[in-house]
């Protein structure tokens, strides 16, 4: 049987650096795509890309899938750990997803390789299965927001997503109102910082207690100054959220793009997550007439930045549409293999 998937990739308009300590983050699936196209069967997963020189050749049981290779086999073999699948699959990876620009081209392969093989269940464990399979495959300590954009994505919305109880709304976007992505640098999160700040919030959490029931003032007494920046952020990351949310139900773009322009300015100085380019793009297209607000998006370390403008307001950069979670679909004719 053949099988095509198509998972979209993801931007986060607000709530970055939140979701591992069970936070609010508001991202939201977008028009650029994963497609896995192949035959469904047999006794291993093999797929090629045109974007990778070396192919995935992986069995269906795997115990240690952090010693995969290549590098984006890894993706795959947590997958294949995590769900222990009883058939194979042979096909083709295309992707219109910048890889290594912070819109999650590996939670998209993750989502689509699941439902390659068969994965049936809710968005939810879908998402689930898959951030279990990155922290594994990788070591990088990641939350569930990625993967949860992508599987339960809303056509015209962002995704009000609580990562504590895991509830998801969605949030209709503004009518007449562009969400532009502009992309600074290629980056990869696994090595980078990232992990460190997700030491610095457990530690703060070992201090005042989890961070997404936490007040500003129960922060500030923190002694150690790293940590206490880091919980700020967090605490006060959580509150832009449900004032993003709230300024879009009025109608008030201006205040959700401020809220963004607030958050960069966190992720900058407090989370120090920013980059010197992704500050200077930032500054850049809030000077532009018809930019509400712009901020950093995603891990950080670089990446990309996003935009919430005018139509045409911003000639540079990605102009994405929010659409629906990822899909498969049986019965697609196979591209021949090479």
């Amino acid at each position: 049987m053949n099988r095509r998937v198509v998972a979209p990739g993801r931007v986060n308009l607000i709530g970055d650096h939140t979701d591992y300590t069970g936070g609010l983050v508001l991202p939201m699936a977008i028009d650029r795509y994963t497609e896995i196209l192949g035959r469904v069967g047999g006794t291993r997963v093999r797929l090629t890309s045109s974007d990778e020189d070396e192919p995935v050749d992986l069995p269906l049981t795997l115990d240690r899938p952090q010693d995969a290779t290549p590098a984006w086999a890894k993706y795959a073999a947590g997958v294949i750990a995590e769900m222990s699948p009883r058939g194979g699959f042979q096909g083709t990876v295309a992707t219109s997803i910048p890889i290594g620009a912070g819109l999650s081209s590996s939670a998209a392969l993750e989502v689509a390789v699941a439902m390659a093989l068969g994965f049936v269940g809710s968005p939810l464990e879908l998402a689930q299965l898959c951030q279990r399979a990155e922290n594994r495959a990788t070591g990088l300590p990641s939350g569930i927001m990625d993967q949860l954009a992508i599987a339960a994505g809303v056509a015209e919305h962002a995704l009000l997503i609580d990562c504590t109880t895991l509830s998801v709304a969605p949030i209709a976007l503004p009518a007449g109102v562009e969400i532009v992505v502009q992309f600074i640098a290629h980056r990869k999160l696994v090595g980078s910082p990232y992990a460190d700040r997700v030491a610095e919030c457990a530690a703060a959490e070992r201090v005042i207690g989890p961070l997404r029931r936490a007040t500003t003032a129960q922060a500030r007494a923190i002694d150690d100054p790293v940590v206490r920046a880091r919980a700020l952020h967090v605490i006060g990351e959580n509150e832009r959220v449900v004032q993003f949310v709230a300024a879009l139900a009025a109608g008030s773009v201006s205040d959700a793009g401020a809220l963004m322009v607030a958050s960069h300015n966190s992720l900058r100085d407090m989370y120090q997550t920013s980059t010197a380019a992704m500050d200077a793009a930032v500054e850049a297209l809030v000077r532009l007439p018809g930019v509400h607000g712009a901020r950093m998006t995603g891990g950080g370390f670089g990446g990309c930045v996003v935009a919430l403008a005018e139509p045409g307001a911003v000639t540079d950069g990605w102009v994405v549409r929010a659409v629906d979670g990822a899909s498969a679909f049986d019965g697609e004719p196979a591209r021949e293999e090479e």
